[in-house]
C-alpha cells in the first residue's frame, strides 16, 4: 500500500515538473531591442516600438541568443528595398559587361599598332566615298562653268534665257549642294571614328599598363 502511494506521488511530481518545464519553455523567449529614442526595451513578445529594426531573441533561462527577428517593413520600404536591389543588380551587371569589354578589347588589340591598323581600315572606306563625292562635285563645278558661259549671252536680260538652260542651272545648283552636304556628313563620320578610336586607345593604354 505504501509502495503504491509512493509511486503515485512520484508520478504526480514528474507530471507537475513536466508541466512547469513546459510553461517555463513557453515563456523562455525574451525580445530585446534599442528603440529610436535609444532606450533598451525587453518583452516576452515582439516589441511594437522596434518593428522597424532587428530584435534579438534571448533564451530566458540561459541568456543565450536564440536568433534575430528581422524588421517588419512597410509597403513603401519594401518597394525602396526592391529598387535598391535592382540598382545593385544593374551595377553588378554593368561591372560584368565592363570586364567582358576589356577582355574583348585586349584580345582584339594586343598592341597599339594593331589598334592603329584597325582605325585606318575603318576610315579608309569612308575616305573612298568622300573621294568619289568630291570627284562628282568637281565635275558639277566644271559643268556649271559651261552653263554660266551660256548664260552670259543673256546677261542683259536673264529672263530671256531658255527654260531648259534655267532648269539645268537649278539642277546643277541643287546637286552641288547635296554633294557638299553629303561630303560634310562623311567628314563628320570620320571625326566620330577618330573620337571612338581615341577613347578606345586611352582605355587600352591603361589596360596594357595594368598587364605589365
Amino acid at each position: 500500500m505504501h509502495k503504491q502511494l509512493a509511486m503515485a506521488v512520484t508520478v504526480l511530481t514528474l507530471a507537475w515538473q513536466a508541466a512547469a518545464l513546459a510553461q517555463q519553455g513557453a515563456r523562455a523567449r525574451i525580445y530585446t531591442c534599442v528603440d529610436a529614442a535609444g532606450r533598451t526595451l525587453t518583452s516576452e513578445r515582439p516589441i511594437p516600438a522596434c518593428l522597424d529594426r532587428p530584435q534579438r531573441i534571448i533564451d530566458g533561462v540561459t541568456g543565450h541568443l536564440q536568433g534575430v527577428l528581422p524588421p517588419s517593413y512597410t509597403d513603401a520600404e519594401r518597394e525602396e528595398m526592391a529598387r535598391r536591389q535592382q540598382a545593385l543588380q544593374a551595377q553588378k551587371e554593368a561591372e560584368r559587361e565592363r570586364r567582358y569589354r576589356e577582355r574583348v578589347l585586349l584580345t582584339r588589340y594586343p598592341t597599339e599598332r594593331a589598334h592603329q591598323i584597325s582605325r585606318e581600315s575603318a576610315k579608309e572606306s569612308v575616305q573612298v566615298v568622300i573621294a568619289g563625292a568630291q570627284a562628282r562635285l568637281e565635275h558639277l563645278a566644271q559643268e556649271r562653268q559651261r552653263l554660266d558661259a551660256e548664260m552670259e549671252f543673256y546677261a542683259a536680260n536673264p529672263d530671256s534665257a531658255p527654260a531648259a538652260l534655267k532648269r539645268q542651272i537649278a539642277a546643277n545648283t541643287q546637286e552641288m549642294q547635296d554633294q557638299q552636304r553629303f561630303i560634310d556628313g562623311k567628314r563628320a563620320e570620320l571625326a566620330r571614328i577618330d573620337e571612338q578610336f581615341d577613347a578606345e586607345l586611352a582605355e587600352l593604354r591603361a589596360l596594357w599598363a595594368r598587364q605589365q
